[in-house]
């Protein structure tokens, strides 16, 4: 599995993992729902339990995935300042390019 951090989005969570109490913690990337051929993302600050995978990313930053989720594996997190500041999770090889 993979997943693709991107700069913007690597600086907002580094500032939050780096938090004293969030020191025994990873960031983890979930479906939300998921209809037809697409999910919906969300994201959150976890321990791994046995049915996830921990990834590591080119920025450094661990994410967890659960194993054998296929609308996880090439998730991509980025962060927009435009139209509207926040996190955009989407997962390209799966042809999910964003909200509808």
């Amino acid at each position: 599995m993979n997943c693709k951090i991107t700069r913007n989005a690597a600086k907002v969570l580094r500032l939050e993992l780096d938090k004293p109490e969030n020191a025994e913690l990873t960031l983890k990337v979930f479906v939300t729902h998921s209809h037809g051929d697409h999910a919906h993302y969300g994201m959150d600050l976890a321990k791994p339990t046995e049915q996830d995978e921990v990834v590591t990313t080119d920025k450094d930053i661990d994410v967890i995935l659960t194993k054998d989720d296929s609308f996880l594996d090439g998730v991509k997190i980025d962060y927009l300042y435009f139209p509207q500041e926040g996190f955009v999770i989407t997962n390209p090889s799966k042809g999910n390019h964003g909200d509808h």
